[in-house]
């Protein structure tokens, strides 16, 4: 098990042969966690921010589509397959 040292302003560096095995890159996110007194660095992917859906437009139709939801405007479905027959019509 490879070894690190905390340097100063906390930096630790992950050992090469951890780093190709999880396939890092400079600039992906870790997310650091504490597990039985062990920390646990975890890969994670950040999603943009959709830019339509904070547009005025984007931001319009989903109100509409809450208020359909308050007023009953919708339609349930059993199964996917009941889904796409009803879209199909």
């Amino acid at each position: 098990m490879p070894l690190v040292k905390v340097m100063d302003r906390r930096l630790v560096v992950i050992p090469k042969e951890l780093y190709d095995k999880l396939s890092l890159n400079s600039g992906d996110y870790l997310e650091v966690d504490i597990v039985s007194g062990k920390l646990v660095y975890s890969p994670k992917t950040l999603v943009d921010r959709d830019p339509w859906y904070w547009s005025a437009e984007g931001q319009k139709r989903m109100k509409e589509s809450f208020d359909d939801v308050k007023e009953g405007r919708v339609k349930r479905f059993k199964s996917a397959q009941a889904l796409i027959k009803d879209l199909n019509r």
